[in-house]
């Protein structure tokens, strides 16, 4: 699927997070008389709502989680489905634009922490087939690692997609507007861009500075059952 902007255009076009497919990243939180239910994963918005419910009672049976549970799944979904497609249809901005995505996150054992920059006007960029390379490289084998940085790569997208839907609501506002936080030129970044796709081709938008490659090489720590143990207890104090 490729972007019908323009890499260099600066009018407006619809609403989409920048990668090939356009999926939400979902996140869930849910505490039922103290039971606690935490997930993270990506959806499709074009799929019927239906599936929503069969899936959070899927989840629960799987889990062996109380029947309470399937409500509250469907209705965390739904409102996260709802948020991302009230953004459809809506004008956002693009231009030269590389930003800088980081990742401090812990799944089971496995702490990770990095930082790299990542092309916005790559709409062929694959933040899955990023975390399996990257989850190759480094040598991590809990399967659920890579999943859980796809999404956190995709949240930060989600983000800055619709600080764009914003920027160019208020750009139609305003006369001034907001040109320079909304478009970087092209005559600054064009050559960053260029040395992206020679790079990483059309699949992969990210990319480390090297005056920077020691100072923000990744970290990847296995953590002891002690370890997680204590860091779960001071998450659930920081909950309350």
């Amino acid at each position: 699927m490729k972007s019908s902007a323009s890499a260099n255009s600066k009018s407006p076009f619809k609403f989409r997070i920048p990668t090939a497919e356009n999926l939400v990243p979902i996140r869930l939180d849910i505490e039922i008389d103290g039971q606690r239910f935490k997930d993270a994963f990506t959806w499709n918005p074009t799929d019927p709502d239906s599936e929503v419910v069969v899936f959070a009672k899927r989840t629960v049976k799987d889990l062996k989680l109380p029947p309470a549970f399937i409500t509250q799944i469907a209705q965390s979904i739904q409102s996260q489905l709802t948020e991302f497609r009230s953004f459809e249809g809506q004008d956002m901005y693009t231009g030269e634009k590389i930003i800088t995505i980081k990742l401090d996150l812990r799944v089971n054992n496995t702490l990770i922490r990095d930082q790299f920059l990542w092309d916005l006007n790559n709409y062929e960029s694959d933040p899955e087939e990023f975390s399996r390379t990257f989850c190759k490289d480094l040598g991590i084998e809990d399967p659920e690692v890579g999943p859980a940085i796809a999404v956190a790569i995709r949240e930060q997208l989600y983000e800055i997609a619709v600080q764009n839907v914003a920027s160019a609501r208020e750009s139609r506002l305003s006369k001034k507007g907001r040109r320079g936080f909304e478009h970087v030129s092209a005559s600054k970044t064009g050559g960053a861009s260029v040395d992206l796709m020679k790079l990483f081709g059309h699949r992969s938008s990210a990319v480390r500075k090297r005056k920077d490659w020691d100072i923000y090489e990744p970290i990847v720590d296995l953590l002891s059952n002690e370890e997680v143990d204590a860091l779960e207890a001071k998450e659930e104090r920081a909950a309350r």
